[in-house]
């Protein structure tokens, strides 16, 4: 009996002894990757009342109130085309000369971050690569380009009519 109690002693203590390893971390090398929600598909169109107010506060990086809205919205109606319309009305957003935009240099000294902050300014998400390069080779190429023209095409496109 006591051999017996010894034979199950060691084989117990062999069990527990390899049962017991250092737990061992399996990696795949997978890398960490922000995921952003593509909000590029855009499907309700903007009313011109929003549209106004997103574009005040998306230029002047501040609220327009509501009596400058009404006004505003009053100048819009009155015009037949609306494309004109808009036009006209960020040309004269862009005449005031108290536009929040960083300046040429600053857009030529990091352009990928440029186009990037427009983005998001502007549309609410972040550029494609496929986006980020275009503007940076078109940037690059035309030396004529101006914030106040990019600011213009983000603000005429027609993504932005869009939310």
């Amino acid at each position: 009996m006591h051999n017996l109690n010894k034979f199950l002693g060691m084989i117990l203590f062999i069990c527990l002894y390899g049962s017991c390893k250092k737990q061992q971390h399996i990696g795949f090398g997978l890398e960490n990757a922000n995921v952003y929600e593509d909000k590029s598909r855009k499907t309700k169109k903007k009313n011109d009342a929003e549209y106004i107010s997103i574009l005040y506060t998306n230029l002047y990086q501040s609220p327009i109130s509501p009596n400058q809205l009404y006004k505003t919205q009053n100048v819009l109606y009155s015009i037949g085309d609306q494309d004109v319309a808009s036009e006209m009305l960020l040309s004269n957003y862009f005449n005031t000369g108290s536009i929040q935009m960083p300046t040429n240099i600053l857009m030529r000294q990091d352009i990928e971050s440029f186009v990037t902050n427009t983005y998001k300014r502007f549309y609410l998400r972040y550029p494609s690569e496929g986006e980020k390069a275009f503007f940076k080779q078109y940037i690059t190429k035309n030396s004529a380009v101006s914030v106040e023209m990019v600011y213009t095409a983000f603000a005429t496109s027609d993504e932005y009519q869009y939310y």
